[in-house]
């Protein structure tokens, strides 16, 4: 009476473990499940117990079909396996990721009465180990050109001239507005240059007061000025042997310019509050989102620089010029920001991405890149929609009319990127050309289109 009450309360244990446990005979069939076995394979124990345990497919399983007895299989060869991980297929078809131990089960002489195995299931945590690695690779991966994105034909320019760029040593000036990647650009020349082993130090000459640039730059003596404790080496030295960015340089003081100018024409500069010239070898790539031209014509920068910074232009066009870009760059950013934030939008719709693709992007890369992370913070959807997106982008006006609005302004848009370039350029068709992506008879028929005359400077 007592082994018959201990073998229902035996009963009761196996059926609530939540591991999986299977009992199989010597030559492999199943004699006894419990529940948690029936759940992870989608089996019924009556169709299981009978059956041979190959039923399961286990991806680890060694069955030797033509040998007897004990060695039948590894199991039974090795008399015990531990932690072992494996896949086994349910009765639908589908892969379960379980962890199997397993033994031989012996009677009171030693002699093999079969063997019992336990599974668990493992299946989330395997999904979730290959989404965290899928979400590190998608994180640590390097879209398009050197982090760069573009398929226009203005893009593939830019990477040209990029390429052809890194290949020299000399000054490099990256001409665009505010949010077009600038400091990619620069961080590509120096990556693709052979002084991509050396330091690229970067320097934002509209962030610091003067007295604290020229400091920056060329370092200072102790007692140099108050407050110089100890003497400091500047960003030029931190650079040496590779490159310095010198982002909005068209905020340079004409103080700053002069010693600049000595660093590029003879590599030498001096640092505050000393006259002992330090030589320096450093690749000068600079970059401004104004007319260089118009401030040496207002004398707010040298001559003599602005043609020793601007040996080999490049100029990155606005968003608003590369419409076809726009898609990719979403879709870019929607993927890097959605991982991070953890949102539960998968896709943008078609309303959001036709609203992209009209609207004149001022604030060009940066801002299309902040309009996702605030549509994904707003989010709650499946889908980014127009009223998830930053309030100027849904304004009293429907779609529709902002649609068609932006359509009209196109000429406009085209008429002001075309004054921009002939001002970049100096009035220089063939320049302006060039900083367009457009041919010089291009320029020349929509100077006409648009009443816009060098001669008497009507392109202001």
């Amino acid at each position: 009476m007592v082994e018959q009450a201990l073998n229902e309360y035996w009963k009761t244990v196996v059926d609530t473990i939540q591991d999986g446990l299977m009992v199989v005979d010597k030559e492999g069939t199943i004699i006894s499940v419990n529940k948690a076995l029936e759940t992870i394979t989608k089996y019924g124990r009556k169709e299981l117990i009978g059956k041979q345990c190959s039923v399961l497919r286990c991806d680890i399983c060694e069955i030797a079909p033509e040998k007897k007895g004990e060695d039948w299989c590894l199991l039974f060869r090795k008399g015990s396996f531990n932690m072992r991980k494996c896949t086994i297929i349910r009765k639908d078809g589908t892969s379960v990721h379980v962890i199997k131990n397993a033994s031989l089960l012996r009677d009171a002489n030693g002699n093999v009465m079969g063997a019992v195995e336990t599974v668990t299931d493992v299946t989330e945590i395997v999904e979730k180990d290959t989404q965290i690695e899928a979400f590190r690779r998608e994180l640590r991966s390097e879209d398009g050109f050197h982090g760069i994105l573009g398929v226009s034909a203005k893009m593939q320019r830019v990477f040209e001239m990029v390429s052809n760029a890194a290949l020299s040593d000399a000054p490099v000036l990256i001409l665009g507005e505010s949010g077009t990647g600038k400091d990619l650009v620069a961080k590509a020349i120096h990556t693709i240059s052979q002084r991509r082993r050396k330091p690229f130090v970067k320097v934002s000459c509209a962030a610091l007061t003067e007295s604290l640039l020229e400091s920056e730059l060329f370092g200072h003596v102790k007692g140099a000025y108050t407050g110089a404790y100890r003497s400091r080496k500047g960003r030029f030295q931190a650079a040496a042997g590779g490159s310095i960015f010198l982002d909005e340089i068209g905020d340079l003081p004409l103080s700053t310019q002069v010693k600049l100018l000595r660093v590029l024409e003879e590599g030498v500069f001096e640092r505050v509050g000393d006259n002992a010239p330090i030589r320096v070898d450093v690749r000068v790539i600079s970059a401004t989102n104004k007319n260089l031209k118009e401030l040496v014509n207002k004398g707010a920068f040298r001559d003599d620089l602005f043609y020793r910074v601007n040996v080999i232009p490049i100029f990155l066009p606005p968003l608003r010029q590369r419409p076809e870009d726009i898609p990719l760059l979403a879709e870019s950013f929607f993927r890097k920001i959605r991982l991070k934030s953890g949102s539960k939008a998968r896709g943008i719709s078609n309303e959001a991405m036709g609203i992209f693709m009209e609207y004149p992007w001022p604030g060009n890369v940066r801002e299309l890149k902040s309009a996702f992370e605030y549509a994904l913070v707003c989010c709650g959807e499946s889908l980014i929609r127009l009223h998830h997106l930053p309030p100027r982008f849904h304004q009293a006006k429907k779609v529709e009319g902002m649609a068609k609005k932006a359509s009209i302004s196109r000429e406009e848009m085209k008429r002001l990127d075309l004054v921009n370039a002939l001002k970049l350029a100096g009035g220089n068709r063939s320049e302006a050309a060039r900083i367009l992506g457009v041919s010089r008879v291009t320029v020349w028929n929509r100077m006409r289109r648009f009443g816009i005359d060098i001669k008497t400077k009507i392109y202001s």
